[in-house]
């Protein structure tokens, strides 16, 4: 194990080796229902790299009730209980998805006593129309391209353990679906996902990673993020082929080459920028690196020290 900064260096090998939960591993079903488009998961993955992960995050979560339980007795106030927080970050494309996904399900089989929620912050894109006519529609997934504010407070009310309820987006139709919300009440845990979890405040006095209690970050070359996303580009137009509805009907019943080129473009005038500009920056501010190389495999992790 390689110390650099404040992390830890472990490789994949030192990590699959730490203390884990013994739990039955996931089945071939389970492994395709929690895979996002284009990404791989392997029982391997789940042995090495996440069950530890799962485990620490165990002890986490102890240290984290035992405190809330301190607190309320020395400011002599009735406890209750405050959600645990987990935010995982990335760029586009990198697999983050398919990792908060993975944890959700293996939270919730290795600590069953435990509500376990997901959501991710796509929903607090700005709906297009509306991204449109401040316009930033080409700014989609870019700091400004979300409502903080209700993303916030999202956020603040699931902390303070109340009823609170997320907008959804779908990748289908490629906008907030009017009308439709994801509730969440009082999870013992609630993981967070996308790209601006670790972003810091703009104009905000607070913002999302304020709330954290760990946060992970999914990390690729991008040489390999643009590979994956441009192999997901390509997969989405093949489901969009025979569905008018999707966003990218149109553009699947043209020439594939052209489609291609137009994603390379979105690819370095967009993502290439938000991820150099906004997401990058954020990685050290995470609890932990995750850091994949061919086939999204994870071998190496870089651990907080502080």
């Amino acid at each position: 194990m390689q110390e650099k900064m404040n992390y830890y260096q472990i490789t994949r090998e030192t990590w699959r080796d730490l203390d884990k939960e013994e739990v039955a591993p996931l089945t071939p079903k389970q492994l395709l229902e929690i895979k996002s488009l284009n990404d791989r998961i392997s029982d391997v993955d789940v042995n090495e790299v996440y069950l530890p992960l799962v485990y620490w995050l165990g002890q986490e979560l102890q240290l984290h009730q035992e405190l809330q339980r301190k607190k309320a007795t020395f400011l002599k106030i009735q406890p209750k209980k405050v959600p645990f927080i987990i935010g995982i970050a990335g760029s586009v494309a990198v697999g983050k998805s398919t990792t908060a996904r993975l944890m959700q399900t293996l939270l919730s089989k290795v600590y069953p006593d435990k509500q376990v929620e997901l959501m991710t912050t796509d929903g607090f894109l700005y709906p297009n129309q509306v991204l449109t006519e401040k316009g930033i529609l080409d700014k989609k997934g870019f700091p400004e391209s979300y409502d903080m504010k209700l993303l916030i407070n999202f956020i603040n009310t699931v902390k303070n353990g109340e009823l609170a309820q997320a907008p959804v987006y779908s990748h289908e139709i490629y906008d907030i679906v009017p009308g439709k919300m994801q509730e969440i009440y009082a999870p013992d845990i609630l993981i967070v996902e996308g790209i601006n979890v670790l972003q810091l405040p703009s104009h905000e006095q607070i913002y999302v990673s304020d709330f954290f209690d760990f946060s992970i970050y999914v990390d690729a070359p991008e040489e390999l993020i643009e590979t994956w996303y441009l192999e997901r580009f390509i997969m989405l137009l093949e489901l969009a082929k025979q569905d008018p509805t999707n966003y990218y009907y149109e553009l699947a019943q043209g020439s594939q080459a052209q489609a291609i080129q137009l994603a390379q473009k979105v690819w370095h005038d967009i993502n290439h920028k938000n991820l150099i500009e906004f997401i990058l920056p954020t990685r050290n501010r995470a609890d932990l690196i995750l850091k994949k190389g061919e086939n999204h495999l994870v071998n190496e992790l870089l651990f907080r020290k502080y």
